[in-house]
This record gives structure tokens, C-alpha cells and sequence, in this order.
């Protein structure tokens, strides 16, 4: 047990920006390991954009309250997957080869592809999480969170890492089936919720879009680079995210 909360501490350090000591944790067993936590992080990570939301909700209008929550989450993560996004888009976008694009994923100044499809991100999730009522919003954050970390997961497992290091170094030898066992509870465990409060047909629209989002990115950034790194997990992450507000949106 105690081997298992290390995992899930090392998954919420690697995903968010909370002050989390790690030092007596951290092995590199244990961090190869700690993506089967990561759908639950998300899962925490969208319950606590609820909580804001619903209170912004009570004393500002239903779009301020949308942009705080998205903010919460931006904090949270220090804009972690936004920045994956965006240096894919740069990357892929500029690069005529492999090597370039990889060489301009690595830079850190933020490009026109990039600066474009970080705007279209933030304004999709925002604008889909608006045409939405507010009861279906508390319960498409926490879902979205949750399904599209799960969706990066899937990518580290039917995927090869490109790089020689960076961030998805630790998982470069893909997952074990006790992970994707993890993950795949935990997703159920976040749709079962879910289907309290959504019909069933919403939620199946929702995931039908986040499939279709999740292979959409992965044909855009596979074929040059062979595989992935730790930005193209971000790139799934944010395309998955929005997939699912996109989803219950066509639905509704």
C-alpha cells in the first residue's frame, strides 16, 4: 500500500504543480509505474474545477464562472498539457523533418502554429463548456479531466518514445498491464458517476468524440515523428479534453 501511494504522490507531482515532497518516494520502478494514477489525478483535478466553478457560479455569470474553473485548472497544472500542445503544434507545423521538429519542440519560445492552436484550445473548452447548462458543466469537468489523461495513457501504451530523454523518459518502456487494469477502473468508476446526472447517450457521444479527437491528434504528430514525447501527451490530452465538451454539446 504504502508502494501505491507513492505511485499516486509521484502521479500527482508529474501532473500538477502542488508542493509535494517526493525525495523518500521516488524510484525509477515507482515513476515508470505512476501513469496507472494518472486518470485519477485528473479526476481530482476536474472535482476541485467544479468546486470553483460552482462557487464563482453563485455570484458571477455562468462565463466567468467557465473561465475561473479553466484558470483553476491552468494553476494547477502550471498550463502543463496547454504547453504540450502548443510546442506540438510548433513543432510539427515547422519542422520539415523529424529531427527539426523535435529540435523545435525542445525550444521554449512559443511559435505561430503553437500561439494559434493554444488559442483555439482554451476558446473550444471555453466556449463548449458555455452552450452548456450549468449542472452538466459540474459534471463534464471532472469526466473530461479524468477520460483524457486516460487517453494519453493509451498512447504511452500502443506507442514508442522518440527521445532520448525528457519527460515521458520514465515511461519510455511502455506500461504494464496492471497499469492500463488501474486506469481502465478508474475510468469506469468516473463514467458510472457520470451516468447519474448525464443520459447515457450524452456520455456515449461524449466518448465517441474523444476517440475521435484522440486518434485525430495522434495521425497529426505520429507519421513525422514515429511515436511520442512527453508534448504529444499533453497534445492527446488537450485534444481528448476537448473531444468530450464537444461531444455532450452535439448531443445536447
Amino acid at each position: 500500500m504504502i508502494g501505491e501511494f507513492a505511485k499516486f504522490v509521484l502521479a500527482a507531482q508529474f501532473l500538477t504543480r502542488l508542493p509535494l515532497r517526493t525525495d523518500r518516494l521516488f524510484t525509477p520502478e515507482r515513476m515508470a509505474e505512476a501513469p496507472r494514477y494518472f486518470a485519477l489525478v485528473g479526476l481530482l483535478i476536474g472535482l476541485v474545477c467544479t468546486g470553483i466553478y460552482w462557487l464563482a457560479a453563485l455570484v458571477l455569470p455562468h462565463l466567468m464562472a467557465i473561465l475561473i474553473a479553466m484558470g483553476t485548472s491552468l494553476l494547477l497544472t502550471g498550463a502543463f498539457h496547454e504547453d504540450g500542445l502548443a510546442d506540438t503544434f510548433d513543432g510539427i507545423g515547422g519542422g520539415p523533418n523529424k529531427a527539426r521538429a523535435l529540435e523545435i519542440m525542445k525550444d521554449s519560445r512559443l511559435g505561430t502554429y503553437g500561439a494559434a492552436a493554444l488559442f483555439m484550445a482554451l476558446a473550444l473548452k471555453a466556449g463548449a463548456l458555455f452552450a452548456l447548462p450549468p449542472v452538466w458543466v459540474c459534471t463534464a469537468l471532472p469526466l473530461a479531466h479524468c477520460l483524457s489523461r486516460g487517453s494519453a495513457v493509451l498512447v504511452i501504451a500502443t506507442s514508442r518514445y522518440v527521445r532520448d530523454e525528457g519527460t515521458g523518459k520514465p515511461v519510455a518502456k511502455g506500461i504494464s498491464a496492471v497499469t492500463l487494469v488501474v486506469t481502465c477502473l478508474t475510468l469506469s468508476g468516473a463514467v458510472a458517476i457520470c451516468l447519474l446526472v448525464l443520459p447515457f447517450v450524452a456520455v456515449v457521444s461524449s466518448f465517441v468524440a474523444m476517440c475521435l479527437m484522440h486518434v485525430a491528434m495522434r495521425a497529426f504528430f505520429e507519421p513525422k515523428l514515429g511515436g511520442y514525447t512527453g508534448d504529444t501527451l499533453g497534445a492527446v490530452q488537450q485534444a481528448s479534453e476537448i473531444g468530450i465538451y464537444l461531444g455532450l454539446l452535439a448531443w445536447l
